[in-house]
């Protein structure tokens, strides 16, 4: 018989009461403290290091909905540099018109040549696509 895995969700404690990401985080957050202490006098140590101390924090212990901060850090930025469609927004409408001029008997860029087209023609097209709106 094989033995089934009962808890994979649930990271295994590597340092102590701390998992390998947590204590990583929290290793990263102590050095970088530890470089602002070195560099800057202890006021300045302590305006920059405040910020750093509670994002790593929140980076190795808080939990929005279940889900880990990383993940919302994550998903905030995702969604801060990805373009957005508001559907709610009505924008103007793209403007399709058509030159006749352009079509009658004149060849198109491409190098093939457009049949001449009448401007009954032409009326008679732009009245069946404004029907099939």
């Amino acid at each position: 018989r094989f033995q089934v895995p009962q808890f994979t969700e649930v990271e295994d404690k590597i340092f102590g009461p701390l998992t390998l990401k947590q204590f990583i985080y929290l290793a990263g957050g102590g050095g970088l403290s530890f470089l602002f202490y070195v560099i800057f006098p202890l006021w300045l140590t302590v305006i920059f290091t405040t910020p750093v101390v509670v994002f790593v924090l929140a980076l190795a212990f808080y939990k929005v909905n279940n889900q880990p901060f990383i993940k919302v850090v994550e998903n905030a930025l995702h969604y801060r540099s990805s373009s957005r469609l508001y559907l709610w927004k009505k924008g103007k409408p793209k403007d399709v018109t058509i030159k006749t001029k352009d079509l009658i008997g004149q060849p198109s860029s491409g190098g093939v040549y457009a049949p001449k087209l009448t401007n009954s023609k032409l009326k008679d097209l732009a009245w069946s696509l404004d029907i099939k709106k």
